[in-house]
């Protein structure tokens, strides 16, 4: 049992009603809670947790529709999309309990501020390097909607600007980070044919490489559907058209590809974890054509290589630079 959720079932008469579970972990609280539901972006998550409560969690980027008596909020990373869920919440459920829920060394002593222009906040206990926040809504907010909170910018390429359109939550929100802007720079003589952005965020690279390639076939993958809905935003935004899945990992790639492009995530939540690239690299391979290439870019520190040399047979370093490294390694 995930220690947030712990903290929530030390409480149980504060839930004994429709209880809305927000980012909620897959684990059993659902269990523990028969009337709760859960609103969940994380594919693999949501994947956990149909499995074993099917039609119970909501999947997606919009509060779910149904009325519920209170809600609880699973502290997200991003500040930004703690904001957006929060009042997404409060907005729904006037003179109703909204619950906070997060570990300390993920902040939530100062997030629980975010629940101060709904009401008076009030911490309800404190236990397994958690804290439970809860707030009665007085002054509920306008529904937010999300496509304002959208952060904008523009890339100069060759081939003419990107306009790249990023959501709360979605890495590097607002802004090109160095890794992508390192990969962006080397895109050339990739092979003709499909291609797919593993892990694409905002799209950044997935439409760039559309631009670049206009008969090539694109596909971007994200575990997150935030970064699915900003990557469906970026190529509309550039009259683009390609392939988005929200999945967990590379077994829901298609086959036979002739490119694998990837800034690969490491970090989920307040844990580091190197699953989700471990992973494609280890079966990358299969994924590829004859002579297919996979090219990613990663920290200079993290030990790849040799990851990507077990399978593949060979790697080269492409690129380096800013403390980043371009890997390239074709299937023979």
């Amino acid at each position: 049992m995930d220690p947030r959720s712990e903290v929530l079932l030390r409480q149980p008469d504060y839930f004994q009603g429709e209880v809305l579970l927000v980012g909620l972990p897959p684990d059993d609280v659902l269990g523990r809670l028969p009337n709760a539901h859960g609103w969940c972006w994380h594919a693999g998550d949501q994947a956990a947790l149909e499995a074993r409560f099917a039609g119970r969690v909501h999947f997606g980027v919009d509060v779910p529709a149904r009325a519920f008596d209170t809600a609880v909020v699973y502290l997200p990373k991003s500040k930004e999309l703690s904001d957006y869920v929060l009042k997404a919440v409060a907005a729904r459920l006037p003179n109703a309990d909204v619950f906070l829920v997060g570990e300390k060394k993920g902040g939530i002593e100062g997030a629980s501020k975010q629940l101060i222009p709904f009401g008076k906040p009030r911490k309800l206990d404190s236990a397994r390097h958690c804290q439970l926040w809860q707030v009665t809504v007085v002054n509920a907010p306008q529904a937010p909607v999300l496509a304002d909170l959208a952060q904008h910018y523009e890339l100069a390429l060759e081939e003419g600007p990107l306009n790249v359109v990023t959501l709360p939550g979605v890495f590097s929100h607002g802004r090109l980070d160095r890794g992508s802007a390192l990969l962006l720079e080397h895109l050339d003589k990739l092979p003709s044919g499909h291609v797919l952005d593993f892990g694409c965020g905002a799209g950044v690279l997935g439409a760039a490489v559309k631009r670049r390639y206009p008969h090539n076939n694109v596909t971007l993958l994200d575990v997150d559907a935030f970064a699915t809905a900003s990557s469906r935003l970026t190529l509309a935004a550039n009259g683009l058209d390609a392939e988005v899945i929200c999945a967990d990992g590379i077994d829901a790639a298609p086959m036979e590809l002739n490119t694998i492009l990837s800034n690969p995530p490491f970090h989920v939540g307040v844990h580091t974890d190197y699953h989700a690239t471990e992973n494609l690299l280890q079966k990358a391979v299969k994924h590829l054509k004859k002579g297919g290439e996979l090219r990613i870019v990663a920290n200079s520190f993290l030990r790849y290589q040799p990851l990507i040399e077990e399978q593949f047979g060979a790697c080269t370093v492409k690129a380096e630079g800013q403390g980043f490294r371009i890997y390239s390694a074709k299937r023979r």
